[in-house]
């Protein structure tokens, strides 16, 4: 394997060792209250959500997982189709600052996390913008 393919392999096995932690502190970070009507609560779970993508967020590692309402969507061709993301349909774009792996030092991947963005689409609780809530959480 060349080493383009061992660096991208390493940060996607880090990436998914800093998410297996995340079960450690749950519970604390659920009682997080986020403004404008939106609750950490709302989105339990966002762990085990399906991957998206990965990123570099300016210094920031980030990825983008979606809840199954969302994924189905994509599925259906949404947004491309011309139909709406439907109603309960959340992402989650969880950034972390960047590390060295120990292992594998050539290779950056997750460190400590930064913060949370959340995206809901509600449109009867948020009807004034297109009916997505939109939050950020610093952790």
């Amino acid at each position: 394997m060349n080493t383009k393919k061992i660096r991208i392999i390493a940060a996607i096995a880090g990436m998914f060792a800093v998410m297996g932690g995340w079960a450690i502190f749950a519970q604390d970070k659920y009682n997080l209250k986020v403004p404008n009507g939106l609750a950490f609560s709302e989105f339990r779970g966002y762990e085990a959500w399906q991957l998206v993508a990965i990123s570099q967020d300016g210094n920031l590692i980030a990825a983008i997982v979606a809840n199954p309402a969302m994924i189905k969507a994509y599925l259906d061709g949404v947004p491309g189709n011309g139909k709406p993301f439907p109603d309960g349909a959340k992402m989650a774009k969880i950034h972390w600052n960047p590390k060295k792996m120990e292992v594998f030092p050539a290779a950056t991947v997750p460190g400590t996390q930064h913060d949370v963005d959340f995206m809901v689409k509600d449109s009867k609780r948020f009807a004034d913008s297109g009916g997505w809530g939109v939050r950020r959480v610093r952790l």
